[in-house]
């Protein structure tokens, strides 16, 4: 029997929704401040051009994080209907009630799976978090926010090395979270390959089939696509990048850039990305790492700025 392939486009993937983490995971490395105008008119761009979530700051300690000091003046430029695309990181209940007040709706509460790096990165055990996760969520419900649940070092941890993922998918399970809309999986330091990647993308899907699982991903060594398209296929409905593939933790040492939003999208080719948008996309890309001084890490970036103009994905005149 011949395959019916009338609805494959070609050069397609099975997708996600892509979550562009620029202003929060992106700028962290950064050392200086990006102006409140300029993260606005990021925002706003990205969304126009389709990009359908955004994660767009921290209420981190700015003394400690300073790129994310102005994340609160961000918020209070943003119009309500572009505030629902928009995420911000939190750890804290504290931070949720700052949050939620200054009109935020959804929010990611994060913890390291590892005690040593939520202690270098939050100042508190694993258990300290997860005991304040309830008082989170309430928080959340009674202002109508979205909040979801991302474990930081999923796969390994900068001091501790290798975590085991049956402690990864106890926290999934446990029932304090279970009020939580989706969990993120999160690659800290790109370390993990795509084999493990889709066992606990995969466990995480099954242990919580009613929340959604988005996979946080880093490129430190050269996996960061194919991990990404290994937890789309394993089950993830939403996944993150950044462009150029800026970032890192700055309270994990050996983490390096996120996976670049650029690659993601040349890779999986979602309905609402055209040649147009994308080259627009490498080009914000290229000026943002410009303007900071940074190292465009995109090889999707890259291969659109080669002599191969034949192909309909390489930008015109470049």
């Amino acid at each position: 029997m011949t395959e019916d392939t009338t609805s494959i486009r070609p050069g397609a993937h099975p997708t996600a929704r892509l979550r562009d983490v620029t202003l929060r995971d992106g700028l962290q490395l950064t050392g200086g401040l990006l102006e409140t105008e300029v993260k606005v008119d990021l925002i706003r761009e990205l969304l126009a051009l389709g990009v359908p979530e955004l994660e767009i700051g921290s209420l981190a300690r700015p003394d400690l994080v300073p790129p994310m000091a102005n994340t609160l003046e961000v918020v209070a430029a943003l119009r309500p209907e572009e505030l629902r695309s928009c995420w911000l990181w939190v750890a804290t209940p504290r931070h949720l009630e700052r949050a939620v007040a200054a009109g935020v709706t959804r929010l990611q509460y994060c913890l390291s799976v590892s005690d040593a790096h939520n202690r270098a990165n939050i100042g508190r055990s694993t258990e300290d978090s997860m005991a304040a996760l309830p008082r989170a969520l309430d928080i959340a419900a009674e202002a109508g926010a979205e909040l979801q649940l991302c474990l930081a070092t999923s796969f390994t941890c900068p001091f501790d090395g290798p975590v085991d993922p049956r402690r990864t998918l106890a926290l999934v399970a446990d029932p304090r979270a279970a009020r939580c809309s989706e969990t993120v999986i999160a690659d800290t330091l790109g370390q993990a390959d795509p084999a493990q990647v889709a066992l606990l993308v995969a466990g995480a899907a099954r242990l919580r089939p009613h929340a959604g699982v988005v996979f946080h991903g880093h490129d430190t060594w050269g996996l960061g696509v194919a991990n990404t398209l290994a937890a789309i296929t394993a089950g993830a409905t939403s996944v993150d990048g950044a462009l150029g593939g800026l970032g890192g933790c700055p309270f994990a040492p050996g983490a390096s850039g996120n996976t670049s939003s650029e690659d993601i999208l040349f890779a999986t080719k979602p309905d609402w990305l055209t040649t147009e948008r994308f080259a627009r996309l490498v080009e914000l890309g290229e000026d943002l790492t410009k303007r900071l001084g940074e190292r465009n890490a995109s090889k999707a970036a890259q291969g659109a700025r080669s002599t191969a103009h034949a192909f309909p994905w390489v930008i015109s005149g470049s």
